[in-house]
């Protein structure tokens, strides 16, 4: 089992978990911020290959390959896909997209994998807040060819509402069918904050006005 407790000093530990003041990509004002891109070293990495494939793991979900969507869902797919061959005896295949597609060489917006019709996909992501990153690579997959994303790993579950009034994991089941797995919620780190910290009171603020519950 994924120790939460443990995954969240690990962020911590690697400045990718801080707290301050801070906007998302959906515009939202935060208390709190998760920078994979703080991510740096080889232990790191492997660390974080581990967390992801153990809730790969734990979740039951079968898919045909990884997708990291550029730029930091790259390093976090092959990340997991490492992981689960060398702590699972599991060969998964992964790609990413490139922000802009190529026109020369081997030419298109995809690397590694190609995927084909039929193949069902799991995404490989950092945070959800909005759900926006998530829409764009659903629509970039679909250029591609006909494929189911069955799945969505990210880190933390922020609890947010989505583009509506209901919950963004909600908005992605309904829309697409696509089940969300998180290794921890913004629950679990305000849990893991001392009691009396004033810290939890910016937090709680911040999901009454847009959590979902």
């Amino acid at each position: 089992m994924i120790s939460k407790q443990g995954f969240i000093e690990f962020m911590a530990g690697a400045g990718v978990l801080t707290f301050g003041d801070f906007t998302t990509k959906s515009s939202r004002k935060t208390p709190y911020f998760v920078n994979t891109g703080k991510y740096k070293t080889g232990m790191h990495i492997s660390v974080l290959g581990d967390y992801y494939a153990q809730s790969v793991m734990e979740s039951g979900e079968r898919f045909d390959a990884l997708f990291g969507p550029a730029y930091k869902g790259i390093t976090l797919a092959a990340a997991t896909a490492a992981s689960l061959y060398r702590n699972h005896g599991l060969n998964v295949p992964y790609f990413f997209n490139r922000k802009e597609a190529k026109d020369h060489g081997e030419g298109g917006s995809l690397i590694g994998y190609i995927p084909k019709d039929g193949d069902r996909i799991a995404i490989i992501e950092d945070v959800v807040t909005a759900g926006t990153a998530v829409r764009e690579s659903l629509g970039l997959l679909r250029t591609v060819a006909d494929v189911a994303v069955t799945a969505l790993f990210v880190s933390v579950d922020r609890m947010e509402r989505g583009t509506g009034k209901r919950s963004t994991l909600d908005e992605l089941r309904d829309e697409f069918g696509i089940n969300v797995y998180s290794i921890i919620t913004v629950r679990d780190i305000i849990d893991s904050l001392p009691e009396g910290d004033e810290r939890i009171e910016k937090m709680e603020q911040y999901l009454a006005q847009y959590s979902y519950v």
